[in-house]
């Protein structure tokens, strides 16, 4: 089964879902991941650490992926 984060906002922000899901352990872990290319969203590559992320987004990384949920 796929994780999934629950956020109660409209969106919220690459890095922070990182942090959230577990697979970053910090705002500049999710940074390196982020920036390097290291993190695909709906299947593709992005690079922008504050990209918003609405529900239904699936982001996976080398280490795990999850999809975002509203409450």
């Amino acid at each position: 089964m796929e994780k999934e984060i629950k956020i109660r906002d409209e969106f919220i922000k690459l890095g922070q879902a990182l942090k959230l899901a577990g697979l970053a352990q910090t705002g500049i872990e999710a940074k390196i991941m982020v920036t390097s290319g290291e993190v695909r969203v709906n299947g593709e590559t992005d690079t922008r650490r504050g990209r918003k992320l609405y529900d239904g987004d699936k982001v996976e990384t080398k280490d795990g992926a999850f999809t975002v949920r509203a409450n």
